[in-house]
């Protein structure tokens, strides 16, 4: 059920889906760019990997599938309820960066990703979402990020541990006058 809010939304229908989904450019080379249908083998192939497949509950069985997964993401920028980008370096699919579980009211939204295992530990987790986080508190004028993450995949714990990742997709201060369920966690 549902409730009435008592104060307007923390992010104004249309704000965040203004224009086309943005590319995004972080440190290293890499670029967060939407979908496109040519990436549906990249993406088949990375849900092959047993750690990619271990930590997401959800699998392609096909590239018909995945490029219905990007038709998916298109629908989802469209309705500003999420978006998923390819993170790219040299033009080579190395990962994916999805915000998720957008709620404008709250002005918040959730950060997941997956990297190939070609490209671990070479900061792609940490630098797209680093990317994604700026984006998203700043043109997407989001007020809080978190992390779908779980803490039993240590392997991957290395792209939230750092203190950038951790101020980058925690949260901004809150405008005055709109509401702020966790003050605690706010960056200012």
């Amino acid at each position: 059920m549902r409730f009435p809010a008592s104060t307007p939304p923390a992010v104004p229908a249309g704000t965040l889906t203004t224009g086309p989904q943005p590319t995004l450019f972080a440190a290293d080379g890499l670029v967060l760019r939407p979908w496109a249908d040519e990436d549906a083998p990249a993406v088949l192939a990375a849900y092959q990997d047993p750690e990619i497949r271990r930590w997401h509950t959800r699998r392609p069985a096909s590239e018909k599938q995945v490029r219905e997964w990007f038709a998916h993401f298109r629908r989802a920028w469209r309705q500003a309820t999420g978006a998923s980008w390819a993170v790219t370096r040299d033009g080579e699919v190395v990962g994916r960066m999805v915000l998720g579980g957008v709620n404008l009211d709250d002005g918040e939204a959730g950060c997941a990703y997956w990297v190939v295992p070609a490209a671990r530990g070479a900061g792609v987790a940490s630098g797209a979402l680093r990317a994604l986080s700026a984006w998203a508190l700043g043109d997407g004028r989001l007020h809080r990020l978190w992390l779908d993450h779980s803490t039993g995949n240590v392997g991957g714990a290395g792209s939230w541990a750092t203190p950038a990742v951790r101020r980058c997709c925690s949260a901004r201060s809150p405008p005055p006058g709109t509401r702020w369920s966790s003050p605690a966690s706010s960056t200012r």
